[in-house]
């Protein structure tokens, strides 16, 4: 029993501090990138105080209720889209010899089932604020929804048969490193489609600040809509560690697996960073070319990669 708490514990300390670190590296590599003074200056040496300086902000805004919004709804709908994510980190496998938060025998379908879940936080804030931009955006993402979870979840379904088991850890276990040019479709496609339910660019239409006034998130201000914010970081922490445990090989690298955990957290970041170049590199899709290519373009790739996958295991077996 302290053996599980512990393990909560410390996936609840991760879920505290390494979304933040994605955020103030995200505000850091734009920075450069594009050439933005502001975030390069708070607190001196390289804008460090940036992130406390958000904080404060957050903090200090009035959080307002639109005043024909349903009140419960419109309250809750922050919460229910940041705390799936935490449960997810909690099954996600970081070292071997058990190495993780809670093992769950049918990890595949667990963490797929519980992301979900945050999906529906967006549309509680859309249909709650009695707003028309809002309730647009609202169903804009569980549009986006519908069209990108079967491609990520035929993504996983292929390395799960190629390892044999729904387990992340067996996954895990089972890795070759062959298998990076066999899965290479499959992880495209899984990390795209990742992206796109969590409505990142080039595919966050239904955010859309400069025509639907940021979408579901339109009436949020202060500490709600940093729970928002929040849950956007944490959930491309979740995409990036599971493309890295199911396709990447997780904790196995170069070295004794003593250092598997550095590993996991290297390819997290790494996979990380570029989710944080393709905001700055690529322009946003429009709603009818970013449902084209979820129906034209990863489904027809995750069925290559399942059928692939299937004709390897039947030559080796």
């Amino acid at each position: 029993m302290l053996d599980t708490l512990l393990r909560c514990l410390g996936a609840l300390v991760v879920f505290l501090t390494f979304p933040l670190i994605i955020g103030q590296t995200e505000h850091k590599v734009m920075a450069h990138m594009q050439g933005r003074l502001g975030p390069m200056y708070a607190g001196g040496f390289h804008g460090w105080a940036q992130l406390v300086a958000d904080g404060v902000k957050f903090v200090q805004k009035e959080e307002i209720v639109p005043t024909g919004a349903d009140r419960r709804v419109f309250r809750i709908a922050p919460v229910v889209a940041l705390l799936p994510y935490l449960v997810v980190l909690i099954a996600i496998p970081v070292g071997p010899n058990g190495f993780v938060g809670q093992a769950v025998d049918a990890g595949i379908f667990f963490v797929l089932a519980v992301m979900g879940i945050g999906v529906l936080g967006s549309l509680m804030a859309g249909w709650a604020s009695a707003n028309k931009f809002s309730l647009l955006g609202g169903l804009r993402t569980a549009a986006q929804l519908m069209s990108y979870e079967l491609p990520m979840l035929l993504a996983a379904a292929s390395v799960a048969m190629a390892a044999g088991t729904v387990s992340l850890g067996g996954i895990v276990d089972g890795f070759h490193w062959w298998w990076i040019p066999w899965q290479a479709i499959g992880a495209f496609v899984f990390f795209t489609a990742g992206l796109a339910e969590l409505q990142r660019p080039p595919f966050d239409m239904p955010i859309a600040d400069s025509e639907i006034i940021f979408g579901a998130y339109t009436e949020y201000s202060g500490l709600r809509f940093a729970f928002f914010l929040l849950s956007e970081y944490a959930g491309i922490l979740v995409v990036s560690a599971l493309t890295s445990v199911l396709f990447l090989g997780g904790w196995h690298g170069p070295f004794h697996d003593q250092l598997g955990w550095l590993w996991t957290i290297l390819k997290t970041f790494a996979l990380a960073f570029v989710v944080i170049w393709l905001r700055v590199t690529y322009p946003r899709l429009r709603e009818d070319q970013l449902m084209r290519f979820a129906w034209t373009v990863l489904i027809p790739l995750a069925l290559v990669q399942l059928a692939l996958t299937g004709i390897v295991k039947v030559a080796i077996s």
